[in-house]
């Protein structure tokens, strides 16, 4: 089972990790109402490294960035979900609308985005070692389900 901890907190324990010698992965995103997309996307990006560490959006920054009838599920409930996803380490919530405080915090080997990123607007690249995409899985989608609950 997974972690679920702060940003006050995440420092310490991915430095427990890379004492032992593990690479740490880092991806992160809003993870709302979480489907076979998300879950393909934290499989293939825990293949990079040792030690998967997932950014999760704050409900206020979720609301920020999809707008005042976001996040569905409630921070907590992703969290929960997420930590117990066989390849996910560690989750850490963060308030900020980037990740960019706590990829500082985590200096991650390998930072990960899906594929609708390019490199050079990924937040982080300047502090990880290695910063790559993984296509998005075509029709799974948050807003896929969404429009279709909405049309139906």
């Amino acid at each position: 089972m997974s972690i679920i901890t702060n940003i006050d907190q995440v420092g310490r324990t991915v430095a427990e990790y890379r004492q032992v010698g593990m690479s740490i992965v880092f991806t992160n995103g809003c993870f709302d109402i979480i489907h076979r997309g998300h879950v393909e996307y934290i499989e293939r990006a825990s293949e990079h490294g040792d030690i998967l560490v997932i950014g999760l959006n704050s409900d206020d920054s979720v609301r920020r960035l999809k707008g005042k009838d976001r996040p569905f599920v409630s921070q907590e409930d992703r969290a929960y979900i997420l930590s117990r996803l066989k390849p996910v380490d560690i989750v850490c919530i963060f308030e900020q609308d980037t990740p960019y405080e706590l990829i500082k915090i985590v200096k991650p080997d390998v930072l990960i985005k899906g594929g609708d990123y390019t490199l050079d607007n990924i937040v982080g690249r300047d502090i990880a070692k290695k910063t790559t995409t993984i296509p998005l899985i075509t029709g799974k989608s948050t807003t896929n389900i969404v429009d279709k609950i909405r049309s139906s």
